[in-house]
């Protein structure tokens, strides 16, 4: 399965769901599982993410919280120059 956008003469281009498959003669064919233009944009990229098998995560500030933060950068760089010194 794939999304593909199907451009249209004066209207805004198609967005369909499709599979692809080989007829009796072997030739590769397409068929439409839904049509999606109607959907806003970022529901499409969605879910040609997840077609892809990737993961999507939500990026409203309601659909992730932070439970505990620990610094990081100052430790980092502590660790990089001990390594260079001892190297050195």
């Amino acid at each position: 399965m794939f999304i593909e956008t199907v451009p249209n003469r004066t209207s805004p281009p198609a967005v369909l769901l499709r599979e692809s498959y080989r007829d009796e003669q072997g030739r590769a064919q397409k068929r439409t599982l839904a049509n999606l233009s109607k959907l806003p944009d970022d529901v499409v990229d969605g879910l040609r993410a997840l077609l892809r098998g990737g993961t999507v995560i939500g990026t409203r500030p309601d659909e992730m919280r932070i439970e505990r933060s620990l610094p990081h950068g100052h430790v980092a760089a502590a660790l990089g120059m001990l390594r260079r010194i001892a190297t050195g």
